[in-house]
């Protein structure tokens, strides 16, 4: 298998981490969305990132989607619930940090790419309250647990840990390490782990 990706994304971060976790190998395959000369919309007609190309030529996409299809590939460490109440509760974890990065990138968008005089900053206060709520459900839905669900590593923790990884990597200025030290232990606690270290995006 193949992923064509970018390695700041957060939600390929998410994928490369589910893949790691599940001990599958998928190549690399690096894309700018951006550029002029992406092909991104010859597997992806969204023109998004991450996006899984199989042996048989077939193509995966969005995120959710995907690490849904991986987890089923082996019973090496199962990430998602196989059905009701639990299978819900993780989705909706995942659905709550998707929800985060979905906010922020819509946020740096405005910021970044329209000229200044175009830029709405209520849009961007209006992405940013969505992620100071989020946050914040998310702290209380955590609360002294070790893990999101259950007792042990699930989608719902990696989900959170790359949206509180986005957080840092392009909005420092949110302080959540400070307001919600729960998500910092869990955060910590995710950084140890192989697949969180070398999905790292480049801080150059």
């Amino acid at each position: 298998m193949k992923i064509i990706a970018s390695l700041t994304s957060p939600y390929v971060r998410k994928v490369r981490i589910v893949l790691a976790e599940k001990k599958i190998e998928a190549e690399l395959l690096i894309e700018n969305v951006w550029s002029e000369g992406t092909k991104i919309s010859e597997s992806n007609p969204l023109g998004k990132v991450p996006c899984l190309l199989l042996e048989d030529g077939s193509t995966i996409y969005d995120s959710r989607v995907i690490v849904e299809y991986v987890d089923t590939l082996s019973p090496v460490g199962k990430l998602i619930p196989s059905g009701g109440r639990e299978r819900a509760s993780v989705k909706t974890w995942e659905s709550l940090a998707d929800g985060i990065l979905d906010a922020c990138i819509l946020a740096r968008l405005e910021a970044t790419w329209r000229p200044t005089e175009q830029q709405s900053q209520a849009w961007i206060d209006r992405q940013m309250t969505k992620t100071q709520h989020s946050l914040r459900s998310m702290s209380i839905q955590l609360g002294d647990s070790s893990w999101c669900h259950g007792n042990q590593l699930s989608l719902a923790d990696i989900a959170v840990g790359c949206a509180l990884g986005y957080l840092l990597f392009r909005f420092p200025n949110v302080k959540w390490q400070e307001e919600y030290p729960n998500l910092d232990r869990l955060y910590q606690k995710l950084l140890l782990r192989p697949s969180f270290i070398e999905s790292e995006p480049p801080t150059a």
